[in-house]
């Protein structure tokens, strides 16, 4: 069923007359003003008013092309000129009404003149002014879609780390179980980027028959041939001990299956330093890469489980190059409690750094998340800390408070996340079949630079 349908040309009478209403946001300035070409920080940093002859003139025009274009005549129209005269100031907060009326008709090009106006809700007029509007002949039925929200991309993380990458040769990076479209396409996609060099490792028959399916040329690609998933985890991880490859990537198989050949001490990755997970984000919102851990690995870890988690977590950051990276240890209050172990484990680790017992990183903890990410949240709760509001790493009381974080700032705020594994003899990336093109090319990014810095003897072998 359609909610809508356009208004042709003769349909159309002298007088005729559609308004909308918008709350203007921080968002709408931001990218309006970045439309318009204007990149100063006053305004793309938060300041309250809109540039007159940019941001504030791409608004009111955004709200009366939008009117024009899907309401009055609606779809099939094309705007074919305007004439605008711009006045006052709009501030983020303001509600604005947009409203055309139709002026003159030319018949002979199907041609309409709309008086257009916009103005705050005190009644300033922001834009005045006529547009002439080519409108559709024939009729057209539509669905009234909402218009959409977006979020601006404050700091391109990811970008960054794929760019430091192009600098460096390609590692050997042993693929487990490349058995369905996505874990397959994506090594061979890292592959061509030269981030690895992909070996395959699995079923053959299974390899080749999705890379015939998807189209994908394995001709450049060695295949180790193994019968099952279990043993090609078992092969991979004999490629790594004896220094064949230096990454390894989960393909298709369960994350049990492969973290199951790597933690035995005698023939699997294991170091003095305990394995754990990170989650490197870059999250829309925020003007760094986010670091959670630990969200996949450990479930509930005691306090010396968490020094190393805190350890892995500040060599990854200081190889992603955050020469001294901000470390929050997260609970759900900001101060001791001891009815909540958290909150014990957070002031022990602070001491511990004190005491060089965890390197290279600064510590601050009990801290909520609010605390740990935005000063204002901080300053509120009179929180001083070098910390608070500009965390590089998240570190969360356990397994499950550290996914349901991830995966909030995945799927509520549109974050892309690289995984990574720590603390074996090799970096593991250790993908999902929900991961975007996107997020396994940065976690290889990931797995790349902690290769070299590993080759480069720039991290501890522990």
């Amino acid at each position: 069923m359609h909610d809508f349908t356009n208004r042709t040309f003769d349909e159309i009478a002298i007088g005729a007359t559609e308004s909308v209403t918008r709350m203007l946001t921080a968002t709408d300035v931001e990218a309006l003003a970045l439309a318009a070409g204007d990149v100063e920080g006053f305004h793309i940093e938060g300041g309250p008013e809109v540039d007159r002859l940019s941001a504030q003139g791409a608004a009111a025009i955004a709200l009366v092309a939008g009117l024009l274009n899907r309401r009055l005549p609606g779809p099939g129209s094309r705007i074919v000129g305007t004439q605008m005269h711009y006045a006052g100031a709009a501030y983020v907060g303001d509600t604005l009404t947009a409203t055309v009326t139709a002026k003159v008709k030319h018949p002979k090009a199907h041609r309409i003149d709309f008086d257009c106006r916009c103005v705050n809700q005190g009644g300033d007029v922001l834009v005045e002014g006529v547009a002439t509007v080519e409108a559709p002949t024939t009729r057209v039925a539509y669905s009234n879609v909402a218009t959409p929200e977006f979020v601006l991309r404050r700091n391109d993380g990811f970008a960054k780390l794929v760019a430091r990458c192009k600098e460096l040769p390609p590692i050997t990076c042993a693929v487990v179980h490349p058995c369905d479209a996505a874990s397959l396409s994506g090594a061979v996609e890292a592959g061509k980027r030269g981030l690895i060099v992909p070996i395959l490792i699995g079923p053959e028959a299974k390899i080749r028959a999705v890379a015939a399916e998807e189209g994908i040329d394995l001709a450049p690609y060695q295949i180790v041939p193994v019968e099952h998933s279990h043993a090609a985890a078992a092969k991979a991880v004999e490629l790594a001990r004896s220094g064949h490859v230096e990454g390894l990537m989960k393909g298709s198989l369960h994350t049990d299956e492969l973290m199951g050949a790597i933690v035995p001490s005698a023939t699997g990755l294991r170091t003095a330093r305990r394995i754990s997970h990170v989650f490197v984000m870059d999250v829309p919102t925020y003007p760094r890469l986010l670091m959670v851990t630990d969200a996949a690995i450990n479930i509930f870890p005691n306090l010396e489980c968490k020094v190393d988690i805190c350890q892995n977590a500040i060599d990854l950051a200081q190889t992603l190059g955050i020469e001294t990276p901000k470390v929050a240890i997260l609970s759900a209050v900001e101060t001791i409690n001891p009815g909540i172990p958290s909150t014990l484990d957070a002031a022990a680790l602070c001491k511990m750094a004190d005491r060089g017992q965890i390197t290279g990183g600064i510590l601050d903890g009990p801290l909520a998340f609010d605390n740990a990410v935005s000063f204002e949240a901080a300053r509120t709760k009179r929180i001083v800390s070098p910390v608070a509001g500009q965390a590089d790493i998240l570190l969360v009381p356990d397994l499950e408070a550290g996914n349901m974080m991830a995966k909030q700032l995945q799927y509520l705020v549109g974050a892309d996340s690289a995984g990574i594994v720590l603390g074996a003899r090799v970096p593991i990336v250790l993908t999902s079949r929900a991961d975007s093109v996107r997020s396994r090319l940065a976690s290889t990014a990931v797995l790349k630079l902690l290769a070299h810095a590993r080759r480069e003897k720039l991290l501890p072998r522990t």
